[in-house]
This record gives structure tokens, C-alpha cells and sequence, in this order.
């Protein structure tokens, strides 16, 4: 079968680069250094919303299904710099020439994951490739917007035109979970209150969410048959009743269908 690789990723903001960009003291305290980029960014467009370039990707969270099974992990270890989780990311894209699937993945996660990928010098091979190296790639790449070798469900859903639903509702309207733990807007706070690893736990339970509409949207395109839709998502559930960390248990309490 094709892999395919459900992600999500979690960024704050760049610190360093909004401090080099805006010729900030370095004894700024972070909090007041984004928050100039923050101002910034509401007198030019009217949100706080940063640009892709000066958002920092702490953990890419993935769902792979492959022929060995599923498994849900993260990139961006505690001690793993931005640049060596961009390319772990990448290098799993060259190995496994997966479908992506992501949600509003060509809206925000990988014009992120370009930028600070540009940024690092990270390798790409496979990810830019549009036929050069891989004659499949001419009319199925990750890279053209109607392509199904990068399926954002949230464009499709919209019908490339129309503003996108939010994750959240349309997983919890499907009878999945939706988020758990916390929202977008505490990711911030949370980042510098030290909770990495509630950051990774809430992008990892993100990402389930993701990979479980995408095998719904499988089923609506008749990709799936409803038992073979239904096996998919029985193989998902086996594998996260093993696992223990408590995110987990709370996903699985609030999964209904």
C-alpha cells in the first residue's frame, strides 16, 4: 500500500529572528520581544497572526500508515534543535514518498516548515521534486494544489475557495474526539511556562484527529468501503488502548464513533 502520513505541527514565535529582524536588546524578556512582533503584526493586517517565517516548529506531530500498521510519534525532542526536526520530517517524506494529509497543511504547517527550512538549509529532495527525479512526480506531486499527493483536507472540504472549517468542530461534529488539553491560543503561554510535553501531547492528539477524518473522507469518496473504513479505524483504537500516557486515555474516552 501507499504510506500515507497524517501531520501537524506547533511553532511560537522566533525570538532570536524577531530580535535580529527589529534590532531588539538582547536582555528583552521573550514575552516582550514577541509581542512587539505581535503589535507589528496587528497594525499591518489587523491580527497577531505571525507570518510563516517567524514562527519557531517545536514538535511535528505524525500519524504513518503503512504495511507494518499505524503509529502516531513526534519530531522535536528536548534536546533536538528546530533545524534537526524540519529535516527528520523531510528525510521521512524522501523515505517513505508517503500521501501527506494534513489540515490547512498548505494554508499554515508547510509554508511554515519551507520557511524555516529555507532558513536551516535543510534537504528536500523528494518534497520539491515536480518530475525531474521521479517521472510520477510530473502529475502527482506534493507541491501543485490539486494534487492528491498532499491531500489538505480542510482546502478540499472548502472546495479550494471557501473559508475552511475548524478541526476542532468538524471532529467533534464527526463524532471523534477533537482537541484535547488545551487550544492554538495556549500554545504560546504554555511554551513559556515549560510544557513541552503537554505541547507534543496536544499535537499528537491534533494529528489523530486529522487522520481520522481523512479515513471518513475516504469512505465519502467510496476509497473506503464502510468495512474497510471501519477496520482502519478499529486498527487506530487497538493501537492507542496500548498505549498509556494519559492524553491518550482522555482522546479515547471522548471518541464515540
Amino acid at each position: 500500500m501507499t504510506p500515507v502520513l497524517a501531520f501537524d505541527i506547533e511553532t511560537v514565535p522566533d525570538v532570536a529572528g524577531i530580535r535580529k529582524l527589529f534590532d531588539l536588546p538582547a536582555d528583552l524578556p521573550d514575552a516582550e520581544v514577541a509581542e512587539v512582533a505581535f503589535q507589528k503584526r496587528r497594525v499591518a493586517s489587523g491580527n497577531d497572526f505571525l507570518q510563516p517565517h517567524l514562527q519557531r516548529v517545536v514538535v511535528v506531530s505524525c500519524v504513518l500508515r503503512d504495511d507494518e500498521g499505524v503509529r502516531v510519534f513526534s519530531l522535536g525532542e528536548p534536546d533536538h534543535g528546530e533545524k534537526e526536526t524540519i529535516q527528520r520530517f523531510f528525510e521521512g517524506v524522501n523515505k517513505y514518498v508517503p500521501q501527506i494529509v494534513s489540515w490547512n497543511g498548505r494554508g499554515f504547517d508547510l509554508p511554515v516548515l519551507v520557511a524555516r527550512g529555507l532558513i536551516h538549509g535543510v534537504a528536500a529532495a523528494s518534497f520539491w521534486d515536480t518530475g525531474n527525479d521521479n517521472k510520477d512526480f510530473r502529475y502527482s506531486n506534493y507541491i501543485s494544489r490539486f494534487h492528491d499527493r498532499h491531500l489538505d483536507l480542510m482546502d478540499v472540504l472548502a472546495m479550494y475557495g471557501f473559508r475552511g472549517s475548524p478541526l476542532d468542530d468538524m471532529a467533534q461534529l464527526s463524532g471523534f474526539p477533537g482537541k484535547v488539553g488545551m487550544d492554538g491560543s495556549q500554545v504560546w503561554p504554555a511554551y513559556q511556562r515549560g510544557e513541552v510535553r503537554q505541547l507534543r501531547d496536544y499535537c499528537e492528539a491534533d494529528v489523530a484527529n486529522t487522520y481520522l477524518l481523512y479515513l471518513r473522507f475516504q469512505m465519502m469518496r467510496c476509497a473506503f468501503t464502510p468495512q474497510r473504513y471501519a477496520e482502519e479505524c478499529a486498527l487506530l483504537r487497538t493501537m492507542l488502548e496500548k498505549r498509556t500516557e494519559p492524553h491518550w486515555q482522555k482522546f479515547l474516552s471522548l471518541w464515540k464513533t
